[in-house]
């Protein structure tokens, strides 16, 4: 993948604590998902009152949720020694992780902190990092039982994620098990060495009748969201997203939460870090707002039939 930096300077406004009173610019080394997210970046630091051109650097790196490329892209920003490191997705943050940085580091998008000991709890983070998670164990359950609802007769899923470090596969594997054995799933399948076992997994399923897909949240799926889609609307699986982002890219349906307002929200927290906060002491935070979105375009494409109740729950059906 094509290297994309952008260094953005940023100046704090006369009563901003930190760089300011420090006299010298500070730095903060970003590693994202997507190109998109850079202005979700800028965007809130202006509205914390963050000003183009004195005080502070922003360093991004983009990785398009390629794993090489992140562990590449964490050791650049490392040898920069900025001052606060932010990590959008599971990759990103694997891989600075990887490195045993003492950087106070902040992360959106991350669904598994604790397992991966990025933190030691959401209440007491207790290191150098913290931030802001969009997901909880029990979204499996959700994903499966509304996929089921949807298409009653599947009875064979394949779980979706890139299987190489960092993925949050374990997180979510529970609950699907759990209500995939209640509503009568027989098989689970999934992909196994990198992420190229991805599109070998999907087009595996094509040719098993009565399947059905399960996408986890990850960077990379979500980087080729529109490739994906149209992937599985050609071997004519049904299936269910993490964002409704995979939804405008054309696929079934979507149940999870606004990708924009996690990033957000640990933007908000690098602001604090740079005021001077230090992580252990910002609890992890959760995610409190979830949307389910149903394209009933591509539903007449599969020939699903999506039933009433459902659509009359979804928070928004597009045509």
């Amino acid at each position: 993948m094509k290297r994309r930096g952008v260094i953005l300077g940023l100046a704090m406004l006369a009563n901003a604590r930190g760089a300011g009173a420090q006299g010298r610019a500070h730095r903060v080394g970003a590693l994202l998902a997507e190109q998109a997210q850079v202005n979700i970046v800028q965007k809130v630091l202006e509205e914390k009152g963050w000003l183009l051109g004195q005080n502070l650097q922003i360093e991004y790196r983009v990785t398009g949720g390629d794993t090489n490329l992140s562990r590449a892209y964490a050791r650049e920003l490392l040898a920069l020694q900025p001052d606060v490191l932010f990590a959008v997705s599971n990759t990103s943050m694997a891989a600075l992780h990887a490195e045993r940085s003492d950087i106070p580091t902040v992360f959106a998008m991350v669904s598994n902190s604790v397992e991966m000991h990025y933190v030691e709890s959401f209440s007491h983070p207790g290191g150098n990092a913290t931030g802001f998670t969009p997901f909880e164990p029990s979204l499996g359950s959700k994903w499966v039982s509304l996929l089921k609802e949807a298409t009653p007769n599947v009875d064979h899923i394949g779980i979706v994620y890139n299987p190489e470090p960092g993925n949050n596969s374990s997180t979510f594997r529970k609950s699907i098990d759990d209500v995939a054995r209640r509503v009568g799933i027989v098989s689970i399948e999934t992909p196994r060495g990198d992420s190229s076992d991805i599109e070998r997994l999907i087009r595996a399923l094509k040719d098993k009748p009565n399947s059905g897909l399960i996408f986890l949240p990850d960077a990379i799926t979500y980087v080729r969201r529109a490739e994906i889609t149209a992937l599985a609307a050609q071997c004519g699986l049904p299936a269910i997203y993490p964002f409704r982002a995979f939804c405008e890219a054309g696929g079934l349906m979507s149940y999870g939460v606004i990708i924009g307002k996690i990033i957000a929200a640990g933007v908000s927290y690098v602001d604090l870090v740079l005021r001077g906060a230090k992580p252990a002491e910002l609890p992890v935070q959760g995610p409190t707002e979830f949307e389910f979105v149903m394209n009933q375009r591509t539903a007449r494409q599969l020939g699903v039939r999506l039933p009433p109740g459902l659509l009359a729950r979804a928070d928004e059906v597009m045509e």
